[in-house]
């Protein structure tokens, strides 16, 4: 047995089922449709502004039922998210049975995180902005 110990390598599994069950959710109902239950955006019900994140859930839907065009409308984002979202799972998982090389992004440099986190405040500032050129990029 490694150091991380078994609850250590339960929990990746734990939380895949979890983010697994959450995703059958999301693609079984359509957070478009009238009526559903998903919650509103915190950011824009309080600002009236779309946020960065602003799309995820419908673009989200959208890649679960192949629509790859639809999601990328929806959020720009969406594909990049799922591969973050399955690749850290994988990550996790490899790491729980002793078994990873450092990520790429472990590698990643400070001025790399500031310019991740500048786009996507740049995407969040753009999408809002009242320009036609820009409004493709508003959910």
């Amino acid at each position: 047995m490694s150091r991380i110990g078994v609850g250590g390598r339960i929990a990746p599994f734990a939380a895949g089922g979890a983010v697994a069950a959450a995703g059958t959710y999301v693609a079984l109902n359509d957070p478009s449709a009238a009526g559903s239950r998903f919650p509103s955006c915190a950011f824009r019900e309080l600002t009236g502004l779309w946020c960065p994140g602003c799309g995820l859930t419908r673009g989200m839907h959208a890649l679960f039922s192949g629509d790859v065009a639809e999601a990328v409308s929806y959020n720009i984002f969406t594909p990049v998210v799922a591969v973050v979202i399955v690749g850290a799972w994988w990550w996790w998982t490899r790491r729980a049975f002793g078994t990873s090389r450092p990520s790429v992004l472990s590698r990643l440099p400070a001025t790399g995180w500031v310019a991740i986190a500048g786009v996507v405040v740049l995407y969040g500032v753009l999408r809002n902005l009242p320009l036609d050129p820009l409004r493709a990029l508003a959910p």
